[in-house]
């Protein structure tokens, strides 16, 4: 699937029964450049063998073309499985987060991986050009990439297709997605879901459903709820699948963390008492 002039893609389906409920939409893996010069790809999925094969005879499709570097938006596994085939295969190096390579230079051996500098430009094939921008917060290692030609933002798992993201700091995250709106993106690449045309407005809606999600957790407190499960049960939709709730709680436990990291919210330890026999 070609999505600019520079830009293709190959879309990867997921079980949403299963591990695919985290990714509703599937998984895109990029291509950025010019098929008939250079090009880099962006991530590798997940390490599952038929995964690799689609991406492999993706590039066939492509017509095989050099394969510069693969860039590496975070350290998750169903974004560098399959790494060590595919950097093998293409003869290329990775570049990711410099807190990223010391884990990929294990994996992949000394001199395979490069570390990326904080809005260091990347030029592949046919003059197309990336940004590397430090977007931490759902991972401390992300990296969301832009391509100010195109106006296209490949924003990882920073920013998702078809649902919300898991956040683990979730102060930073806000900041990251701050920096991502003032891109002014017309097209979002992300890692999992569908491709977006209105990339700043979904850019923008985040940020409104984290400060809307941010109330609603200190509307809860204020009631007198105060433990997570509590107020997932209390925030999140009633039909919300089970297999869903730990990411809820998460993301729960991310804005409380916040919350009390600003102060305005305490932390009490739990305390334990013998049980009667």
């Amino acid at each position: 699937m070609q999505i600019t002039k520079h830009i293709y893609a190959t879309h990867i389906e997921e079980d949403p029964g299963s591990f695919g409920a985290m990714h509703p939409g599937g998984t895109h893996i990029y291509f950025v450049g010019d098929p008939q010069e250079e090009m880099v790809m962006v991530d590798s999925g997940e390490p599952y063998r038929a995964w690799t094969n689609q991406i492999m005879a993706y590039h066939a499709e492509l017509g095989k073309p050099r394969i510069s570097a693969i860039l590496i938006t975070h350290g998750h596994g169903d974004h560098i499985g399959g790494l060590d085939r595919l950097q093998e295969t293409f003869g290329c190096v990775v570049r990711c987060h410099p807190k990223l390579e010391p884990a990929l230079t294990h994996r992949l051996g000394a001199g395979a991986v490069v570390k990326l500098k904080s809005r260091e430009m990347v030029t592949t094939g046919g003059g197309a050009k990336l940004r590397a921008f430090f977007t931490p917060g759902h991972e401390e290692d992300h990296i969301s990439y832009h391509m100010a030609a195109d106006k296209v933002l490949f924003s990882g798992d920073t920013i998702l297709g078809n649902s919300s993201s898991s956040v683990r700091n979730l102060k930073e995250y806000m900041v990251s997605l701050k920096t991502l709106a003032g891109l002014k993106p017309e097209i979002l690449c992300p890692g999992h879901g569908q491709i977006l045309n209105n990339g700043t407005a979904r850019v923008e809606a985040y940020i409104r459903h984290r400060t809307e999600r941010e109330e609603q957790v200190l509307t809860a407190l204020t009631s007198g709820i105060d433990s997570v499960d509590e107020i997932v049960t209390a925030i999140y939709p009633k039909n919300l699948r089970r297999n869903l709730r730990s990411a809820a709680a998460r993301n729960v436990r991310t804005h409380l963390a916040k919350l009390t990291e600003e102060g305005r919210v305490k932390e009490s330890e739990a305390t334990y008492s013998m049980a009667k026999a």
